[in-house]
């Protein structure tokens, strides 16, 4: 930069507010500011004295700048949004979030509405409830909904074309209208209390349904009565374990905390009184910008960018932002409510923002401390697939037996650290003709993701299976008729020609889209580490299993045999080889063991 040619040029600028833009050498921007008085500000970047290498670093760099004059500081600092975003420049905080908020949908249906997960524009007819910080918050409250009320979430094709209850009324996660299980007037009244509950009026939806359970108690319709009892005690569970202070509370809680060069900031929704879920940020920092300035370069990207369109009046911060005043009076007009942004809370807020500098602080901490090989290929992995939000648990299946015998299913675990071995599962197989991998297959995703539509478990982001199209197929069938498939991501892998590694093939869910990757991929590498995993751990199920049966003794397989006359029958004849020897008469002198048992006994010892 030379010096001398922009003190002359930082003369001519006016004291107006506005946007300067600063260009390197090759005519990129690399910075993008806003300025209530351009001169001094401008000025300062030449006069001042800069203690932070990327900050002399940027400043060596500038070979021009350009400026905007605005009317007001309020529009030059939405027009610092935009070009910021335009440009991207490299010497900007930008806290990417590109992602579209998830809602919890209701359809203007007049008979039955469907209640689902939703993101996307706003632009069908219905209700929509929301937006969550996460997928993860708002399906959280979807199957809380499901579980007390019972919505249907089958999309409308399935719904018209039942002739009997699917698996959701068997769990007692919908009241199957499709067949005519509930009236249309108490479908509308659990719709009614559903909306209430997802408003945030708890109390509200408790008054409405300790009524009727007094009343069906009162006529002996005790399990009319028992139902309403249950809704109410899951009601007063979810209140006592998410409630934060009284149930008209409405407010974003956001805390920021930096270190090592790394930006954390989380947000909270607080909605009703309920404690909506958290969304995590992070970014390298650029010039040492301080807390303050953090602050208010993510509030003003986080609620004047395209995706937030709806906020509450109250903004509780951990660092006062440096243009509080001004992005108060922005949003304000924005929303056409009185935004106010409170930097210093005391009380039950106060609690909640120490809350949120906490998880703040615990998330930079663990992000510094974590293996970042693993959250590096997640990353990569999540960009590869296109889904919008991260990637941060996988379940892998795998299915293996000799012959067809002693078939054992695995389920294996991988969040950002790696393997979590205490959530590893097997199942033995049951009632699948021997060496049909696709229906093993089939029955273990089936019984492991049943347990979590129950309740027991975390729902994953990927589903990872050891296997071709045809087990991609039958899976993603029963992904279907749990009503999972659009929670979360299928993707089989396929061994190459003569099992070699690096040869594998990715199939998508549709199974049709196949994809093969270099040998040298991140991802490749991650998804052959959890599929060789779950095939280790499927082999030493199975080797188990196989191990098991080799020791077990053979008069356990015989009926009529229990613990106590096996006893009687070792300790008569001496062990296993004696019994073997001995004929039907001797048996039949055991006590307890009559002329029949004893027939079975020596037939099943003497069939090899």
């Amino acid at each position: 930069m030379d010096k001398k040619r922009f003190n002359s040029f930082a003369k001519t600028l006016t004291p107006h507010p506005g946007v300067y833009r600063m260009y390197d050498n090759e005519e990129q921007v690399i910075y993008v500011g806003k300025a209530k008085n351009l001169k001094n500000r401008v000025s300062s970047y030449i006069s001042k004295s800069h203690d932070s290498a990327k900050s002399r670093a940027m400043v060596n760099n500038i070979a021009s700048i350009e400026i905007v004059v605005t009317n007001s500081e309020a529009d030059a600092l939405l027009l610092e949004i935009n070009l910021i975003k335009e440009f991207k420049p490299r010497y900007n905080v930008v806290f990417r979030d590109d992602k579209s908020y998830p809602y919890l949908y209701l359809s203007d249906d007049d008979n039955f509405p469907r209640l689902s997960f939703y993101r996307g524009a706003r632009k069908g007819k219905g209700k929509y409830f929301g937006p969550y910080p996460s997928a993860g918050a708002s399906r959280k409250i979807l199957n809380l909904v499901q579980k007390i009320f019972q919505l249907r979430q089958c999309d409308d094709a399935f719904f018209k074309n039942r002739s009997r209850p699917c698996l959701q009324y068997q769990i007692n996660r919908c009241s199957a209208p499709c067949v005519g299980y509930i009236s249309r007037k108490s479908y509308a009244n659990d719709i009614d209390l559903a909306m209430l509950f997802m408003e945030g009026n708890n109390k509200k939806v408790i008054q409405a349904l300790t009524e009727p359970m007094l009343e069906a108690s009162k006529n002996l319709e005790f399990e009319t009565a028992a139902k309403f009892r249950d809704q109410i005690v899951t009601l007063r569970q979810f209140q006592s374990s998410e409630n934060i202070s009284s149930p008209a509370t409405e407010a974003d809680i956001i805390a920021c905390y930096h270190q090592a060069g790394i930006a954390c900031v989380q947000v909270f929704l607080i909605r009703g009184g309920l404690n909506l879920g958290n969304k995590c940020f992070f970014q390298s920092l650029k010039m040492q910008e301080t807390l303050e300035e953090l602050m208010n370069i993510f509030i003003k990207q986080y609620y004047l960018g395209d995706n937030i369109k709806e906020m509450p009046v109250n903004i509780y911060v951990s660092h006062k932002p440096t243009d509080s005043e001004l992005l108060e009076n922005i949003l304000s007009k924005k929303l056409n409510k009185n935004i106010r942004i409170k930097s210093q809370a005391r009380g039950e807020k106060g609690k909640l923002v120490r809350m949120a500098i906490d998880n703040a602080n615990i998330a930079l901490k663990h992000r510094l401390a974590q293996n970042l090989r693993y959250s590096d290929r997640l990353e990569a992995l999540t960009k590869f697939l296109a889904i919008e939000d991260q990637i941060n648990r996988i379940e892998c299946f795998d299915i293996s037996h000799l012959s067809g015998s002693e078939t054992v299913g695995s389920c294996v675990v991988f969040g950002n650290d790696g393997a979590i071995k205490s959530n590893y599962r097997k199942y033995n197989i049951k009632g699948v003709t021997g060496g049909d991998d696709y229906q093993a297959m089939a029955q273990v995703v089936n019984r492991h993701y049943m347990k979590i539509k129950k309740g027991d478990g975390i729902l994953p982001d990927l589903v990872l299976i050891d296997g071709g199209k045809g087990q991609v197929s039958v899976v993603n069938e029963v992904l279907k008729e749990l009503q999972l498939d659009e929670s979360v991501t299928l993707l089989g892998i396929a061994k190459g020609p003569a099992r070699k590694a690096g040869l594998e093939t990715l199939i998508l869910s549709d199974g049709k889209k196949l994809v093969h990757l270099q040998e040298d991929s991140i991802i490749l590498h991650l998804l052959q580490e959890i599929r060789d995993e779950a095939h280790r751990f499927a082999i030493a199920g199975h080797r188990q299993r196989r191990k098991k049966k080799i020791i077990r003794s053979p008069l356990e397989t015989i009926e009529g045999i229990g613990h106590k006359r096996r006893q009687k029958l070792i300790l008569h004849f001496g062990g296993i080889q004696g019994i073997k020897k001995a004929g039907l008469a001797e048996l039949a002198q055991v006590p307890g063991i009559s002329q029949q048992l004893a027939y079975k006994i020596y037939d099943t010892l003497h069939k090899s």
